[in-house]
């Protein structure tokens, strides 16, 4: 099962280089409904490794961003522990991961 975590970052706490906020979109959910719940038409997708083998989890950066105050929000698909490296990879290729 997948998770979907979730940050959003405004100007102020990129001055201080953390997170306005950040928590769970959805636990435990199969992988449709997580690759849904990314929000894949961000910016770019960049996996938690280079080169990109098996990774942890994969990002999708800018999936909305407020023009009038600044606050963007980025979204990262949690892979189970118990999925292959393959399996990962084939996921990131689907999904245009950087470098996949």
């Amino acid at each position: 099962m997948f998770n979907v975590t979730f940050e959003t970052i405004t100007p102020e706490s990129a001055e201080h280089g953390d997170t306005e906020t950040a928590g769970f979109i959805c636990q435990n959910v199969g992988l449709r409904w997580a690759i849904i719940e990314l929000g894949c038409a961000g910016d770019h997708i960049e996996a938690s490794e280079s080169p990109v083998t098996g990774p942890r989890w994969i990002t999708a950066y800018r999936v909305s961003e407020d023009y009038g105050t600044g606050e963007t929000e980025n979204r990262s698909l949690h892979f189970p522990d118990t999925m292959t490296a393959a399996s990962k990879l084939r996921v990131c290729r689907l999904l245009g991961v950087y470098g996949s």
